[in-house]
């Protein structure tokens, strides 16, 4: 994203070393979230490696995910650009609220789907939003192409979080280097699981007592596996595929044509 935007705005192609920082930091930070996540989750496993709070407890979990979080945030303070400070703490505090809105469940089946949104946003799109547009203000001053990016950044957000629910049905344990049905196991209903719905609408009760009866879980995926939520949760991830790249194509028009991102999300 930095090099694109750099090359919009003075057809350089050199990314200024405080943009790699912006790299640096939201890595920091999406670190920092996982370490936190799992102590919240109870994982024992990521990426096919033992969690912190597995090999060191909660404790120290938590301290390691705020010392890495403090580490951030003394290479942000470095930058010296308070628009880029404000952008990227805004991550941290839609991160924190994600997992509040996690904690709540919808009954009408219109909400429960933008909750599931609102808060893959907060929880995963934003981070990557938010360090897109802050490597643009620090190449480009236009706040159009800020919007670009932030928009780019929130799309591949959304559509990576999608195609991890996806997969949590799709693949196994060994693949994932996680359990897989792991949110099914803490309550929580993906996309795959609220597309089942529509067709199976005994599922309405699983998901509003967190799948917390005695087989609820096992039952879920056997529903999901048997419905078409998998591919409505693909053909979602389509629509945001051709919703960037419109957005990507009017954006360059309104630019006078100059090329500043466009490719799919996902390359055939």
């Amino acid at each position: 994203m930095a090099r694109a935007c750099n090359i919009h705005h003075n057809n350089s192609r050199y990314v200024q070393a405080s943009q790699r920082a912006i790299a640096l930091i939201a890595e920091m930070i999406h670190t920092a979230s996982l370490v936190h996540d799992d102590v919240i989750d109870d994982a024992s496993s990521r990426r096919g490696k033992h969690t912190v709070n597995k090999i060191w407890g909660e404790k120290k979990a938590v301290l390691a995910g705020d010392l890495i979080l403090s580490a951030a945030s003394i290479a942000l303070a470095r930058i010296g650009n308070t628009t880029v400070i404000s952008i990227l703490t805004q991550v941290i505090e839609d991160l924190v609220r994600g997992e509040f809105l996690q904690l709540g469940s919808k009954e009408n089946e219109t909400e429960r789907f933008a909750h599931y949104l609102e808060k893959t946003f907060k929880k995963t799109a934003s981070l990557i939003a938010n360090s897109c547009k802050a490597a643009s203000v620090l190449g480009c001053p236009d706040p159009a192409v800020h919007e670009i990016a932030y928009q780019y950044g929130k799309n591949v957000g959304i559509a990576f979080q999608l195609i991890d629910d996806i997969l949590d049905f799709t693949s196994c344990s060994d693949q994932m280097g996680k359990p897989t049905s792991a949110d099914l196991k803490l309550g929580l209903a993906t996309g795959p699981v609220l597309f089942a719905c529509q067709q199976f609408p005994e599922m309405n009760a699983m998901i509003m007592r967190w799948f917390s009866s005695p087989g609820d879980a096992d039952r879920a995926r056997q529903y999901v596996l048997q419905s078409d939520g998998v591919q409505q949760t693909t053909f979602h991830l389509l629509f945001i595929q051709q919703d960037d790249y419109i957005s990507s194509r009017v954006s360059n028009k309104k630019s006078g044509g100059k090329e500043l991102l466009v490719f799919p999300l996902f390359p055939s």
